[in-house]
């Protein structure tokens, strides 16, 4: 594993933690009083943008990170995510904006900034990674310019959704006094596995290189 993919993996890793802690929508696995549980996942993934994946900044002078160097910043917002899964493979997309400034605005220019879709399992393993260009045009004498993206991947339903065995096990309700009452099915390792092989993230952000990757992670 290089260094960069550590870092993205770490980077993945701490963004599907922040996007997901605290959640509760539909499809989300909810304790109700904390007996049994009322709502099992789908198969549609959560999607989002990685820590320090989600600007980037352009500098003027090769090797440069001072102020004084900044040629072009932009910034991913506005992210907005779709999913089909009528089918045998699930669609998930992810559109977005992408916010842009320059600080020299005498003439016309074109920036392209290519970004990437991923596909994570389990918060930790790749299985896909795509690549795209997002274009910003700026007109003469335009600070700002702003232009959308959108990024889509497949996942096989079945492998996205649990065993009637693991979800009859997750969501059977307890009553006091059964053996199991006090058991929380998930802290068992055998259903844990099984919820963690049938989790799958999309994420996407700015494909950086080492060095705009650790400014990002540094300033």
């Amino acid at each position: 594993m290089t260094s960069r993919t550590r870092l993205f993996t770490v980077a993945s890793l701490a963004a599907a933690t922040l996007a997901l802690g605290g959640c509760k929508t539909k499809g989300d696995i909810v304790v109700d009083e904390g007996v049994g549980i009322t709502a099992v996942r789908g198969a549609c993934p959560a999607v989002g943008v990685p820590d320090y994946t989600g600007d980037v900044t352009l500098f003027s002078r090769p090797g440069a990170t001072d102020a004084s160097a900044i040629d072009v910043t932009a910034a991913m917002t506005n992210v907005r995510s779709s999913c089909n899964d009528s089918g045998e493979k699930v669609y998930a997309e992810a559109s977005f904006d992408v916010l842009a400034r320059r600080t020299d605005a005498s003439t016309a220019r074109t920036v392209q900034l290519p970004y990437y879709v991923t596909v994570m399992r389990g918060s930790t393993a790749v299985v896909t990674k795509r690549l795209g260009t997002v274009t910003i045009n700026f007109a003469p004498g335009q600070e700002r310019a702003q232009a959308s993206g959108r990024a889509g991947a497949f996942i096989d339903k079945s492998e996205a959704t649990l065993s009637p065995e693991i979800r009859d096990r997750i969501t059977r309700r307890r009553r006091a006094g059964d053996a199991d009452a006090a058991i929380d099915p998930l802290t068992q390792p055998d259903v844990r596995a099984a919820v963690a092989r049938a989790t799958f993230e999309v994420l996407v952000g700015f494909q950086l290189t080492d060095q705009q990757l650790a400014y990002n992670a540094t300033r």
